[in-house]
């Protein structure tokens, strides 16, 4: 468990500060992760996931490459991983070299999503290594003349126990050839997983995991020299950018080149159905055909709702489930001494990468298709953009470069849709990159919510039934993973529908605290889309999808139920959870920050002007339990809110590394702050109006 309690001077003081670094490094030069393999027959030959030297091989110099199809967007997953199979085969994790994401290369893990990747991601990494450290071992074995279990192993040597001359190397035996043994493949997308011979160690043993080992990629990120998809150069590489509809579900009606044929470098506009792209030599020239290609478009399109959470309660649902009803909510309102309503309102949100988005493709009509993206689903990524060209999957290869931050759909892939289309329509490789506003108007955005509840207070001052309705767009209108053509924007506007997608429906319960409370009654609706077709507010799955909005509805409705029947927040919460975990983050929370057992709202304040408070919060994901105390002050005459401290409280369960978890609670401390308090996409009645 860990406690996070920081201001933001003390966040610079511990961390030593803000580095913002720019690379001025040649950025001509492809590193080996950006080369091109050998395919034999024009044709990608996938891993087959079931041996084990898809996953790893022992290189002659001694590294240990390890193949997966998980990839690093920030959160520290290469430094995680590579200390995995260190500890598993028991090297220094320096000497693993992680190749991730290329579908040539790495077995298909489903992709980076669901907050899964080191829960249940590891499993086949930790799995696989622990095989190859028993065949290494057995090799030994017979290669010293000594039982296997009279060696052991220390930074990739075999040694022998009683005799520290008998030794020799991983490197040595194998000498540079595969690991060949099978495992046993199980599960799909993220909960894939691969075991074989080998027995994990017990985590009591481990030297490597539970350590802060620092972060690998940090050093070349912080001076300048990484690597990322925004450096990919190939050969004869040419660049491009698009014009988006002036307004939503507007349609093209015809363009003027007059202008851009005057833009040296310039090379041609691509024009199908509603997707609009300019390609020039130069990046710069590309950026200026952009802006001054002429295009018209219809003056009519799909008018943005005034209201949009009235729209929302009001318009015919899409679909509608129902939870499970638990007791007779009718009967315990009937008796009620005290009903409580509350309605809550969660905005569209846009991911708001560090940075937009950027991907290069070279189309090969009779060859191989590559393309490069910072996508977390790299595999998925193939089958979707395969669709866009029309092509068997066995031509498109995708090879993920790490972009600037991630967090789910905020257009990596769509930058990667939108370069395949033009290097198909120009034949040559093409490179896309986004702007910001490109990013934070035409981005997939996360989805809107309105939440209504109703509860009843019974003679006793306990809560005895809970009515909750939510009224929800798709969590994944743009689908989890962009295995379809019509998943892209980019083909969205040239006509391709989008016939994938998924309703996430929001019950109380479900992807938010399960307190426990004898009678409920909970049913969702997910909203249609706005509009079809290539719309900016197209809504698909940012952070833990509707996980947030349904914990932000039912921990403010908890807070209000405690301020009714006079209850301290923690104490009433403590009241309606069992599980030990959940009560245990609480109470830490609640100790580290220095609760005040009370109830709310505070009776005096300190000023007219300024009003103080604090607020409690629980929220749970898959196996981890979180729960964060806020300190709040809201100035009456400006109306600044400023959030004074917060103190975290977190329990996952096995941590790979101490340093790397502290950094995901800070991350997630700011992250959810700004977007409480400031990154509400905002719209009129023709287009997102918040761009940057």
């Amino acid at each position: 468990m860990f406690f996070r309690s920081s201001s933001r001077r003390d966040f610079f003081k511990q961390t030593g500060g803000l580095a913002v670094a720019f690379s001025l490094v040649d950025a001509t030069v492809v590193p080996r992760v950006f080369g091109a393999v050998d395919l034999a027959n024009g044709k990608v030959s996938l891993p087959d996931p079931t041996r084990l030297d898809a996953w790893l091989h022992i290189e002659k110099d001694g590294m240990v490459s390890f193949y997966t199809g998980k990839v690093e967007i920030g959160t520290g997953l290469q430094t995680a991983f590579q200390q995995i199979v260190a500890e598993e085969l028991d090297i220094s994790p320096l000497k693993v070299n992680l190749v991730q994401g290329d579908t040539a290369l790495t077995p298909d893990q489903g992709g980076t999503g669901g907050s899964t990747s080191i829960a249940i991601g590891s499993r086949p990494v930790r799995n696989a290594s622990a095989t190859a450290r028993l065949l290494l071992v057995k090799m030994a074995s017979q290669k010293l003349g000594v039982p296997a279990d009279q060696l052991d192993v220390k930074d990739g040597v075999v040694i022998a126990k009683a005799d520290a001359s008998k030794s020799i190397t991983y490197a040595a035996l194998v000498g540079g050839a595969d690991l060949n043994d099978t495992l046993k493949v199980t599960g799909a997308g993220l909960s894939n997983t691969a075991e074989g011979a080998g027995k994990p160690k017990d985590p009591s043993t481990y030297k490597v995991v539970g350590t802060s080992f620092p972060r690998v990629d940090i050093p070349a990120k912080i001076f300048g020299q990484y690597k990322w998809v925004t450096d990919v150069r190939v050969p004869g590489m040419v660049h491009g950018r698009f014009v988006r509809p002036a307004i939503v579900g507007a349609n093209f009606v015809s363009v003027d080149e007059t202008a851009v044929k005057q833009i040296p470098g310039f090379i041609q506009t691509v024009v199908k159905g509603n997707f609009v792209g300019v390609v020039a030599q130069t990046e710069w020239g590309a950026v200026r055909a952009a802006k001054e290609l002429k295009v018209t478009w219809s003056d009519t399109g799909t008018p943005l709702p005034d209201d949009l959470y009235k729209h929302m309660r009001t318009v015919t649902p899409k679909s509608t489930r129902g939870a499970a009803a638990k007791g007779d909510v009718a009967a315990a309102m009937a008796k009620a001494t005290k009903k409580i309503e509350a309605s809550y309102e969660y905005p569209f949100h846009s991911h708001a990468t560090m940075g937009p988005g950027c991907s290069v493709a070279d189309y090969q009509a009779s060859g191989v298709t590559t393309i490069w993206s910072g996508t977390q689903k790299p595999h998925a990524l193939v089958k979707g953009l395969a669709g866009v060209i029309n092509q068997p999957l066995d031509r498109v290869r995708v090879i993920w470069v790490q972009d600037a931050g991630s967090y789910g759909r905020p257009g990596h892939d769509d930058t990667a849709a939108d370069a395949l289309m033009l290097s198909q329509a120009v034949g040559k490789p093409v490179r896309v990159q986004w702007n910001r506003a490109d990013m934070t108007t035409w981005g997939a955005k996360g989805p809107a919510v309105a939440f209504d509840m109703t509860a009843a207070i019974d003679a006793n001052g306990a809560i005895s039934a809970v009515q909750f309705s939510s009224h929800a767009f798709s969590g994944a209108e743009v689908s989890y993973t962009p295995d379809s053509a019509g998943n892209f924007l980019g083909a969205q506007l040239a006509g391709t529908k989008n016939t994938t997608g998924v309703d996430e429906f929001i019950n109380w319960g479900d992807l938010s605290p399960q307190y426990a409370i004898a009678n409920i009654a909970s049913e969702s609706h997910i909203v249609p889309p706005l509009s079809l077709g290539g719309s900016p507010l197209r809504t698909t799955h940012l952070r833990d999808p509707q996980g947030p909005s349904a914990t932000f509805a039912v921990e403010s409705f908890m807070d209000e139920l405690a301020a009714a029947t006079d209850s301290d927040p923690v104490d009433f919460r403590l009241k309606y959870l069992a599980e030990p975990r959940a009560q245990a983050v609480i109470k830490a929370a609640a100790e580290k920050a220095g609760w005040d057992r009370r109830p709310s709202p505070k009776s005096a304040q300190p000023s007219a002007d300024v009003s103080t408070g604090r607020g409690i919060a629980f929220g749970n994901r898959g196996g981890t339990r979180v729960a964060i105390v806020a300190e709040v002050s809201v100035n009456h005459k400006s109306g600044a809110v400023k959030v004074t401290k917060m103190t975290c409280a977190h329990d996952c369960g096995l941590i790979v590394n101490p340093d790397g978890l502290r950094g995901m609670i800070s991350g997630n401390l700011v992250q959810g702050t700004s977007r409480a308090i400031k990154e509400e996409v905002t719209f009129d009645r023709t287009k997102v109006t918040s761009t940057d």
